[in-house]
């Protein structure tokens, strides 16, 4: 039995709904567009990462996402907070060691990342990976720590500082992996596409065009 868990909250690809702080430049259609390439990339990543993966969806599962090697559930909470953490402590309760969750908006994590952060838990209770905008694009743990879910101004610039700590005050060993950067804004789209020149269609002038 596989004794990590890799947990994937994705918000379900609606227009208008996706991205939207991105659509207020390029556009709903072209914002969705971005949004499903970051899910596709995402999901390619994990599937090579030696995890049990378990994608949480936002508002319902999708009759055509199936697939063998991930377990399909449904986000559960009024805020962010309690949707993790009652997904951690799902998946915990299903006998894993190791717990990581990531989003669908950061293309930097690979599978040397997902690595990183599972040997990183070898000898700390947490790992973060902070993101530029003073967030974070992963977190995982080795046993369930449900007060990193409380009194954390979630959607601001205060997470990562507000996790970090609250780790600290309940003593939590913490390591750390590099800060990456989400995409939000259309100068991080087009840094992205500086970085895979195979989303070059998701550029500010492709999108802009359709």
């Amino acid at each position: 039995m596989n004794t990590k868990g890799l947990i994937i909250f994705q918000k379900n690809p609606v227009l208008g709904k996706v991205k939207t702080r991105l659509a207020k430049t390029i556009g709903d259609e072209a914002a969705l567009s971005v949004y499903q390439a970051l899910v596709d990339l995402t999901k390619a990543n994990a599937k090579t990462f030696n995890a049990q993966i378990l994608v949480y969806y936002s508002d319902f599962i999708p009759d055509l996402e199936a697939e063998d090697y991930w377990v399909q559930r449904i986000q559960k909470g009024k805020d962010l907070g309690e949707r993790m953490r009652g997904a951690f402590q799902d998946t915990f309760g299903s006998g894993m060691e190791k717990v990581l969750i990531i989003g669908t908006d950061c293309p930097e994590v690979t599978v040397e990342v997902l690595d990183l952060a599972s040997r990183k838990l070898d000898s700390s209770d947490v790992v973060i990976g902070p993101a530029i905008d003073g967030g974070y694009y992963l977190l995982g743990m080795r046993k369930f720590c449900p007060e990193l879910f409380d009194q954390i101004a979630w959607s601001t610039d205060q997470v990562l500082a507000q996790t970090i700590e609250v780790a600290q005050k309940h003593q939590l060993s913490v390591s750390f992996l590099p800060e990456f950067y989400d995409i939000d804004t259309i100068d991080e789209l087009n840094k992205f596409v500086s970085q895979y020149p195979e989303y070059a269609y998701l550029s500010e002038s492709e999108v802009t065009k359709k």
